[in-house]
């Protein structure tokens, strides 16, 4: 409870991860067995793709995450932007 309100946001938030999750176990679940080591890897980026119809995903998550991303800057001394140059 000690970081921003910015950061605990992000950290503690599930609800975007959790219908990734069950889309995928439901696709994985619905096969039941694959022929190869690539044939799961297919079927679960064939099961991901439709949430993100538009493209338009990596512009929200910028967004989001914005806020989060400058104020982990603040709170660690700017190791975080020194580490993207």
């Amino acid at each position: 409870l000690r970081f921003d309100t910015e950061i605990r946001r992000i950290v503690c938030t599930t609800n975007a991860i959790e219908p990734v999750n069950a889309r995928s176990r439901r696709a994985v679940k619905a096969r039941g067995h694959f022929p190869n080591e690539q044939a799961p890897l297919k079927c679960i980026y064939m099961a991901i793709m439709p949430l993100d119809p538009t493209g338009k995903g990596q512009a929200r998550w910028t967004t989001r995450w914005q806020t989060a991303l400058n104020a982990f800057d603040i709170t660690f001394d700017r190791r975080l932007s020194a580490a993207r140059q």
